[in-house]
């Protein structure tokens, strides 16, 4: 039981790191990357569809995101989508491809960009200590119940601990990587 209590919260850690991974994704730093576009939703026939399910998405220069809609007629919706993204991008459309120029950060927006990262990092310390603290109530009822000893508990506990170190310490390297990418100019 116990075993199984540490695998399941070991893999529910690492999904939690892997969905910080993707959000940090989509926040904007100095250079074109398609991701930032993960959030942007287009209308589709009526539905919301997101961006990459429309279109093509490529970076063919450090400063430059390519959209390639895979229909001509969608080139428009996308750059209203795009605009009311709130991004910042100002996208420019020939009819069949949408450019977006991805400029520069001015120093206050790299600042701004900083405090998204460090808040979605602190979200996922705190959904990090939530599965520890399920795990720990689990192993709690498990000993109430006479289906765990006292000893076992206290290792699970500790176990519970160990696994929040470490994912609580990969997202604390990936979040230092991610602010540096944004500050670096």
């Amino acid at each position: 039981m116990l075993k199984k209590l540490t695998e399941e919260a070991d893999s529910k850690m690492k999904r939690s790191v892997a969905n910080l991974k993707q959000h940090f994704g989509t926040v904007r730093s100095g250079k074109a990357n398609i991701h930032m576009l993960d959030d942007i939703k287009v209308e589709y026939y009526g539905a919301e569809t997101p961006l990459n399910q429309v279109a093509t998405l490529a970076t063919p220069e450090a400063q430059l995101i390519v959209v390639q809609p895979f229909e001509k007629q969608m080139a428009g919706e996308i750059v209203k989508a795009i605009q009311k993204s709130n991004l910042g991008f100002n996208p420019q459309s020939d009819g069949q491809v949408v450019r977006i120029p991805v400029p520069a950060l001015s120093e206050e927006r790299r600042k701004e960009m900083v405090k998204l990262v460090s808040k979605m990092a602190e979200e996922g310390r705190v959904a990090v200590r939530n599965i520890r603290r399920d795990m720990i109530d689990h192993l709690r009822k498990a000993e109430k119940d006479g289906d765990l000893s006292e000893d076992a508990r206290h290792n699970g506990e500790i176990d519970a601990q160990d696994l929040t170190d470490k994912y609580i310490e990969e997202i604390d390297v990936i979040t230092k990587a991610k602010e540096e990418e944004v500050m670096a100019v």
